[in-house]
């Protein structure tokens, strides 16, 4: 088979599948991905994904092309995972997977399989079913079907949740296509990986659907979170008692910055602006509501800044964290990096650290400091803010780093931090969750001169 597309998705798909036997070949049109991918190294952190990849590829199953022609020539089975990013209105850009249909399907002879990876709205995959039909060679009798088959990675988990997912959704018009797709899963079906065949439309919204929904569970509980903080309640015990539902369960019910990332941002806005576009006004107005919370949670954590220091400008503002969530290096979507962006616009000089983000943080906003590690963004600051829930920074004693800040005061964005620890130790402690040892968040009024 053929991954089309090598990035998160595309990359994490093709070293998985050679390591359940098949035989792959990985097509980008980017020479220096390619290049550091045959080389069996990945150009983004996934845990795992480097040693899979050097392991395939020494065996002989997996190797890497920027070559259309040779990928018709290589297999009848072709994975698209390319990028359909969000345009400024909320509707998916699906101009890389025309492209693949244009550079492909000229090359095609007999019967081929296009099965689709990418998040997009129902109708998609007809509408590529009828271009590729379009661009078919006739005389060269070529067929191609068009499957859909969304991924549901998570970032930090993307090898865990190709070869032992909760699900394996695909739509299908012929049962050929069908019968092509259980042969390539069988090794994950006969684990006890549940295979749900359904119909193309279905399929499409399969993944946009389950982000939504998982998007409005993160909104859900920090909309909880600002009535505990009102009420002196404690969200996070509030969290536990709702997730003891079975109904409702404990998965992304934890208060914070809300959600980023390359995909549920993308996802929510995506599927609510179809469901305008076809008159569906009830989801869509759910999906606007979904991703208002989560868009005002950045700036909830300024109002906490500016209450902890008043006028930030001129201060020193220590940032741990720039990542949308720990485990992962991206950046994209990450409230907490566009909070340090909107503070740093407001005249503060902002220094940020992240264990594994920072490269990434550095091309994205170039204009931010940034430290090497979280002992050195601290130095001389007015007050700490932490956005990413990292490890690192549960771990960090709050009595060696009060040595040497101006102030101690921190606020927690993300229950990153022992709370009742880092009071013991001195410190002022602010929390976006309402949650400090059995307190509420300090009054926004009550700003430090």
């Amino acid at each position: 088979m053929t991954v089309i597309g090598c990035g998160h998705l595309g990359a994490t798909h093709a070293a998985c599948m050679a390591s359940i036997g098949h035989e792959v070949l990985g097509v980008d049109i980017d020479d220096s991905k390619i290049s550091l991918l045959n080389s069996g190294r990945a150009w983004f952190h996934e845990p795992g994904l480097d040693e899979m990849l050097g392991e395939n590829i020494q065996a002989g199953r997996l190797r890497f092309t920027t070559s259309f022609a040779e990928a018709a020539e290589f297999s009848s089975v072709h994975f698209v995972g390319v990028a359909t990013p969000g345009h400024e209105d909320g509707s998916y850009d699906l101009s890389q997977l025309h492209a693949v249909i244009s550079s492909l399907v000229p090359h095609l002879r007999g019967a081929s399989v296009l099965i689709g990876k990418s998040t997009v709205p129902p109708g998609t995959a007809a509408a590529l079913q009828a271009k590729a039909d379009s661009l078919l060679l006739p005389d060269e009798l070529a067929r191609l079907e068009v499957v859909w088959n969304p991924e549901f990675l998570r970032e930090g988990c993307a090898v865990e949740d190709t070869l032992r997912p909760d699900r394996i959704v695909a739509g299908v018009v012929s049962a050929g296509a069908a019968k092509i797709v259980k042969e390539i899963y069988q090794p994950l079906t006969d684990a006890g990986v549940p295979l749900v065949i359904t119909d193309l439309p279905t399929s499409e919204l399969a993944k946009g659907a389950a982000n939504a929904f998982l998007a409005t569970k993160i909104s859900f509980i920090n909309a909880m979170a600002d009535i505990c903080a009102i009420t002196d309640a404690d969200v996070s015990a509030l969290a536990r008692s709702l997730g003891m539902d079975p109904r409702i369960g404990s998965a992304f019910l934890k208060a914070g910055l809300g959600y980023g990332g390359a995909c549920l941002p993308k996802d929510v806005r995506g599927l609510g602006t179809f469901a305008s576009e076809k008159g569906a006004r009830n989801a869509a107005n759910l999906l606007a509501a979904v991703d208002g919370v989560n868009s005002s949670r950045g700036g909830q954590v300024v109002d906490l800044v500016r209450a902890a220091v008043g006028d930030v400008s001129g201060r020193r503002i220590a940032m741990w964290g720039a990542a949308f969530k720990s485990g992962t290096d991206d950046v994209r979507d990450s409230v907490a990096l566009s909070v340090a962006n909107e503070l740093h616009g407001l005249g503060a000089e902002v220094t940020v650290y992240d264990p594994m983000a920072s490269s990434n943080a550095l091309v994205a906003s170039p204009e931010l400091g940034y430290a090497n590690s979280a002992e050195a963004a601290l130095r001389d600051a007015d007050v700490l803010v932490i956005v990413t829930a990292w490890p690192e920074f549960a771990q960090v004693s709050p009595v060696k780093v009060g040595e040497s800040v101006k102030r101690k005061t921190v606020i927690d964005a993300c229950q990153g931090i022992d709370v009742a620890a880092w009071q013991a130790a001195g410190w002022r402690v602010s929390s976006l969750t309402g949650v400090l040892a059995g307190r509420s968040l300090m009054d926004p009024t009550s700003a430090v001169a």
